[in-house]
């Protein structure tokens, strides 16, 4: 797989919003959403599906950090999830998400999507990344 193209990831408790791209390249494109497996290697699977359909090579993870900078309980999260996929043979390096997810609600407003359609969090966690 190529380390130029990258599927990046938006980590959550219930889903993971998925976008590919090219590594240096300012655009990604949504690619949907996976909801969480009941186990991890769910998850690793779905994961390996995604990145050989795209052909990428590396996993770029969004990592949730407190306006301050500092760690939250989910900044642990994802640590935890991101040595996971290290261990299962991804590729990870981790990119501050501190207001993706603000600016990606911004952007649901700003586009045609209804107040229902931009309330589910599957578009707001593809957007995101």
């Amino acid at each position: 797989m190529n380390t130029d193209t990258v599927l990046a990831l938006d980590v959550g408790e219930s889903r993971i919003g998925l976008a590919a791209g090219r590594r240096g390249s300012s655009f990604a494109f949504g690619r949907g959403w996976i909801n969480r497996g009941r186990r991890f290697e769910d998850d690793v699977a779905e994961l390996w599906r995604m990145a050989e359909q795209e052909g990428a090579g590396l996993l770029i993870i969004g990592l949730p950090r407190r306006a301050d900078g500092g760690d939250s309980k989910q900044t642990q999260r994802v640590r935890s999830f991101a040595q996971g996929l290290e261990q299962a043979g991804f590729n990870v390096e981790f990119e501050d998400e501190r207001f993706t997810t603000r600016l990606a609600g911004q952007q649901l407003i700003s586009g045609t999507k209804s107040r229902k359609q931009r309330q589910e969090k599957g578009p707001l966690h593809q957007a995101a990344p």
